[in-house]
């Protein structure tokens, strides 16, 4: 019909709180359709929104991706998921399970979303890394190795969709905000609603990789380069 509105149509993963809540109300706002997934019910309540319980690191988060209605005719897929803590040399047993869930939770979302997109020939996925991906930690290796892999994947992912029509954005924030941020020092800490800022600018212009803010990457080389040099 002349003149209907053509909603486009998101799936948030991870979005029942934080950057992902605040994502979800900005994208409903803008006139978006949203399917949000998480392990937590959803405070939202839209007639544009649906939400799914489950967690990305058990069988049953498959089990749902595997459902067309789902994962079919997205614009758009944001994954925000992501876990961690300091290592316990006495307790690793959920050293796996942070790999699992902030990088294999990833690529499992990424596989079941993006084929239907390639066969439209369009379709942006995104996924929150962190400036963690390119350090080393004594304190939480299970997250820094899984951000390594995270940043990693999405940009080789991105070089083999480019002539698909469909694109992928690593984005790499600094500290935000919000739960994850538990480090005893957190320099140019950046709000949950600046965060969704520069997520409706990669939304907007779709990057391979964004970083923010960029004031922080000085600091990532210069520990970097102390690091080599204390071996």
């Amino acid at each position: 019909m002349k003149g209907t509105l053509v909603r486009h149509r998101a799936m948030l993963i991870g979005n029942s709180d934080g950057i992902g809540l605040a994502a979800t109300k900005r994208l409903l706002a803008g006139g978006w359709n949203v399917v949000g997934i998480s392990r937590s019910e959803s405070p939202i309540t839209d007639t544009a929104y649906r939400h799914r319980v489950a967690d990305v690191g058990n069988p049953e988060y498959a089990d749902l991706m595997a459902e067309p209605a789902l994962t079919e005719s997205l614009d758009l897929c944001i994954y925000f998921v992501g876990i961690g803590e300091i290592l316990n040399l006495l307790y690793m047993s959920n050293e796996a399970r942070i790999i699992d869930v902030n990088l294999t939770g990833m690529v499992r979302t990424a596989a079941a979303v993006i084929p239907p997109m390639v066969k439209r020939g369009q379709g942006h996925f995104i996924g929150v890394s962190s400036l963690a991906d390119e350090l080393l930690s004594a304190e939480a290796p299970s997250y820094h190795a899984s951000k390594a892999g995270f940043s990693n994947y999405l940009g080789g992912l991105a070089l083999a969709l480019k002539p698909r029509g469909v694109h992928v954005t690593n984005v790499r924030f600094g500290f935000v905000d919000t739960k994850m941020a538990k480090a005893h020092i957190k320099p140019f800490m950046m709000s949950v609603e600046k965060a969704v800022d520069h997520l409706e600018t990669c939304i907007r212009k779709k990057p391979r990789c964004y970083t923010a803010p960029n004031i922080v990457v000085p600091l990532i080389k210069f520990r970097k380069f102390m690091m080599r040099l204390s071996g």
